[in-house]
C-alpha cells in the first residue's frame, strides 16, 4: 500500500520561503516519478513541478519557474518542494503524487494530474501580502 505525507505547509508573508516535504511508503520509491500540485478554493488542481524516477529530470509550470525547486532523496523515501519568493498567488493546498516512471519522462504526460496513481492529504500553504 502507498502512502504519500505531505508536511512544511503553512503561513508566510510575501516574499518569504517554505520548504515542502513528501515521505513516500514506496519499496521502490526509486522507480516513482513525483510531481507536486495545487488546488486554490474554487479552482481545479494545477500542476507545479515534476522529477523524473533519478532526480536527473524536472519540470515546472511557468507560474512557478525560476522561484520553486523540486528534488528527491531516493535512500530517504522523500520528495522536496522549495518554495521561494513566494507570491499571494501561490495560496493553496499542496498535494504530492507518485506514479511509476515507466514511461519516457515527458511534461505532456507527468504534467497531468490524471496521469497519477498515488496522492497524498495535502497541506495548505498561505501567503499574506
Amino acid at each position: 500500500q502507498v502512502q504519500l505525507v505531505e508536511s512544511g505547509g503553512g503561513l508566510v508573508q510575501a516574499g518569504g520561503s517554505l520548504r515542502l516535504s513528501c515521505a513516500a511508503s514506496i519499496r521502490t520509491f526509486s522507480s516513482y516519478a513525483m510531481g507536486w500540485f495545487r488546488q486554490a478554493p474554487g479552482k481545479e488542481r494545477e500542476f507545479v513541478a515534476t522529477i523524473s524516477w533519478s532526480g536527473g529530470t524536472t519540470y515546472y509550470a511557468d507560474s512557478v519557474k525560476g522561484r520553486f525547486t523540486i528534488s528527491r532523496d531516493n535512500a530517504r523515501n522523500t520528495v522536496y518542494l522549495q518554495m521561494n519568493s513566494l507570491k499571494p498567488e501561490d495560496t493553496a493546498v499542496y498535494y504530492c503524487a507518485a506514479v511509476l516512471n515507466v514511461r519516457s519522462f515527458s511534461s505532456t504526460y507527468y504534467g497531468r494530474a490524471r496521469s497519477y496513481d498515488y496522492w497524498g492529504q495535502g497541506t495548505q500553504v498561505t501567503v499574506s501580502s
